[in-house]
């Protein structure tokens, strides 16, 4: 489906925006809301087949007025074919980009989510319609997050670890760059240099 397929487009650019690791440090770290965060942990948990508690982030995230975290969720339903939640999510979306929450301060930047080889990956197996996922061993670290009790609508919610980022670029020492990697699509590389931040999309 042409809304699955968004979706995926979707997730593997933020998970592969220059913000997206420190912005799930913030998240880890703080009481404070980082609706960032949110999004990015949703993208992790939704391409490792926790969609439903990717909703539960994008939901967190959207409420705190993450645009892309609303454009997800209008995705995800439409995908599913559930119209009448894809079109509130698609309003909601129109009303958060037609009124931006105040800017945050600039984040400061640092080792990426994802080392390149997996990044540009996702980003080939996205350019060519295959089902987006990561490599074992790092998909391994995201099912390991603590989870809380169930949650009525969402069932188990992983929550943000501090130790996930170390845990994630351990893993991805692990999983070594193939001999030869994907190019990244020039429709793609446009859309990741275009767009500065996660939440620009």
């Amino acid at each position: 489906m042409q809304a699955a397929h968004e979706l995926d487009l979707a997730v593997t650019l933020v998970l592969a925006q220059p913000a997206a690791a420190p912005s799930l440090r913030q998240l880890a770290n703080s009481r404070r809301i980082h609706p960032e965060g949110a999004l990015v942990l949703g993208a992790l948990l939704q391409v490792t087949g926790r969609r439903e508690a990717a909703r539960f982030w994008w939901e967190f995230a959207a409420g705190a007025g993450s645009y892309t975290a609303a454009s997800c969720l209008n995705l995800l339903h439409r995908s599913r074919g559930e119209i009448r939640d894809a079109d509130w999510w698609r309003e909601q979306a129109e009303s958060l980009a037609a009124n931006p929450r105040p800017a945050t301060a600039n984040t400061v930047l640092g080792a990426s989510l994802l080392p390149a080889h997996v990044r540009d990956d996702i980003i080939a197996r996205c350019h060519e319609g295959l089902d987006v996922h990561l490599p074992p061993r790092i998909a391994a670290v995201v099912h390991q997050l603590p989870v809380t009790a169930d949650d009525e609508d969402h069932g188990e919610i992983p929550q943000p670890d501090p130790a996930l980022l170390p845990a994630l670029a351990a893993a991805a020492t692990a999983h070594p760059a193939p001999a030869t990697r994907p190019d990244t699509p020039p429709i793609l590389w446009y859309a990741l240099h275009r767009h500065p931040s996660a939440d620009q999309l």
